[in-house]
């Protein structure tokens, strides 16, 4: 049996065709976007060969550095800029060096045309150095010093054992650094980090009694005594930090650059040495997974472009958890009054209009409100009222993990609102009904039928604020997110959760090393790199509240039958 497209259009198979078909393209153009993002973010990490090549343009001089990218360039593009093209030449290809070296080179990296790149050779020995400052190094090893005394020396190219046995005494001088930069960080930011907010607190406490005009002899006294343990304990950690710099800064090494200059360097600034060139498979995946999870638990360097990001990754998720905590309360007892107590009148049709609109509202103008009411009115009346001796130093009147929190639970309570009421409203009238009948009260009804049943359209609603918060940026700049906070807001010093201190954000660092770096070509892959980490870490929180939501569903499935 034959139908005519009039008749086919009526049925409504074009429409099922045509939306399944737009379903398709979003699915492949989202897959698309996440691999492209996963690809040149993930790929910075792999240790690419350093090329060795002499650049015919600038006076046949010895070039050396990665292979970042390669474009062609229109002909008449070239020829605005100077550039000898010759005729019948379309385009020409020009490559993207990163040369590193920044401390001692004009520039870490440089286009270079591809036909004025000659002899082009990727020797086994050239070395790449990470450094805690000035980037990456490049150049061939030639000896290891010890309190500027040679202790081994190598001036050949070629592989040997002569130089090997030179790189195996420097990874040995690295492993020592290494492990007394631990030793350092731990008693910089550990231990000194916790007599420093001690000592603060005392101050704030002697402070206190200043205000008070209390004549406590007693509390001053104890105030006085654990003041000079704690600067004894300080004196004792001092002594020990100068005993390890001196240690850490014993030796350095010293390499020949692509000029052929011979530069000496701490090797206290090293963070890994390898040669990419001699490395095979395996080797270059132990290395790709040290960076990667260098990558995922370590701080920030160089203005951001270089080292880890976990305290961005730290701060989003603690700013997620929070809000979730304080938006979920609040929006499911507004619902509930909305579906449940409130007379269905004018009134009540205004306020859904009202939260219908603000879930509109563009964020910016709740950081806006954030900032003047949350930061500035509460946050400096709390000050008043219970942190006098801080001032004039704002302890809550300045931006922190707490306005934060709280501003964009502002921001995503009408998405939890409307999802809890469709779930209210799912719920047949007979199970209330029948729960009343059998001698509960309303409140009981509402506790231990209503709500539970409702439930996983609360979760709903709460996976649809991790959605929107967990990616906010411009309301987050002005309460709370920095670009570099000097500890995690959740520590080992007493309250240990400090809701007042600064934090960290990826979608503010996406913001700050794509548009704020001074080195823009070294900041790009952590661009992609960070955005693609925010994607997963925004899946992984929504993933967790789809799991709660789906127990709860099936927890409660025999109460809807």
């Amino acid at each position: 049996m034959r139908y005519s497209v009039s008749e086919w259009t009526k049925s409504g198979s074009p429409w099922v065709w045509l939306n399944a078909g737009a379903v398709a393209i979003c699915v492949i153009m989202v897959v698309g976007l996440l691999g492209l993002i996963a690809i040149r973010g993930l790929a910075h990490f792999w240790p690419a060969d350093v090329l060795q090549a002499t650049y015919t343009h600038d006076q046949n001089r010895r070039i050396m550095g990665e292979m970042v990218q390669q474009e062609m360039v229109p002909a008449e593009q070239l020829r605005g800029a100077g550039v000898q093209v010759e005729e019948g030449v379309e385009a020409m290809r020009r490559d993207l060096l990163k040369v590193g070296n920044r401390d001692f080179l004009p520039a870490d990296f440089f286009w270079a045309m591809d036909d004025w790149v000659v002899d082009k050779t990727y020797p086994e020995m050239i070395m790449a150095a990470e450094r805690l400052e000035w980037g990456n190094f490049y150049g061939y090893l030639r000896e290891v010093r010890e309190n500027g005394e040679t202790v081994a020396r190598h001036d050949g190219y070629d592989k040997s054992d002569a130089y090997m046995e030179v790189w195996d005494e420097f990874q040995r001088r690295i492993d020592r650094v290494l492990d007394i930069r631990d030793q350092i960080l731990e008693i910089e930011k550990h231990k000194i980090g916790s007599i420093n907010y001690e000592i603060e607190r005392l101050r704030l406490k002697e402070r206190s009694l200043e205000l008070k005009q209390s004549t406590d002899a007693d509390a001053y006294a104890e105030i006085e005594a654990r003041r000079a343990e704690l600067n004894a304990d300080y004196e004792v950690l001092q002594q020990d930090l100068i005993e390890l710099y001196g240690r850490i800064n014993r030796d350095s090494f010293t390499a020949e650059i692509a000029d052929g200059r011979e530069v000496e360097i701490d090797i206290a600034k090293v963070v890994r040495a390898f040669l990419p060139n001699n490395m095979g498979t395996g080797d270059k995946l132990v290395h790709y997974g040290a960076k990667l999870w260098e990558f995922l638990s370590d701080e920030p360097r160089e203005a951001n472009t270089e080292g880890g990001i976990f305290p961005a990754i730290f701060g989003t998720v603690m700013m997620v958890i929070l809000m979730s905590v304080l938006v979920t309360p609040f929006g499911v007892v507004a619902a509930v009054y909305l579906r449940e107590y409130a007379t269905q009148g004018f009134i009540t049709r205004l306020i859904r209009i009202a939260v219908n609109n603000l879930a509109g509202v563009p964020s910016i103008v709740y950081g806006v409100f954030g900032l003047g009411f949350f930061v500035y009115f509460l946050g400096g009346s709390i000050d008043d009222l219970f942190f006098p001796e801080a001032k004039p130093a704002p302890t809550f009147g300045t931006g922190g993990l707490m306005w934060a929190s709280i501003t964009l639970a502002l921001l995503t309570v009408p998405v939890v609102i409307v999802a809890t009421e469709e779930g209210l409203a799912r719920i047949p009238r007979s199970v209330r009904e029948g729960s009343l009948a059998l001698g509960a009260t309303k409140f009981e009804t509402l506790m231990k039928v209503v709500l539970p049943m409702a439930s996983p359209a609360m979760m709903t609603g709460v996976i649809l604020a991790i959605a929107r918060a967990a990616g906010e940026v411009a309301p987050l700049m002005l309460v709370g997110v920095v670009k570099l906070a000097p500890s995690l807001p959740l520590d080992g010093n007493y309250p240990f959760l400090h809701l007042d201190q600064k934090f960290m954000h990826l979608g503010f660092h996406i913001y700050d090393v794509g548009f704020q770096s001074p080195n823009v070509e070294a900041a790009r892959p952590l661009v992609y790199a960070t955005a693609f980490l925010l994607v997963v870490v925004i899946a992984l929180l929504n993933f967790s509240a789809i799991a709660i939501r789906n127990h709860l569903r099936e927890k409660y499935k025999a109460l809807e039958m």
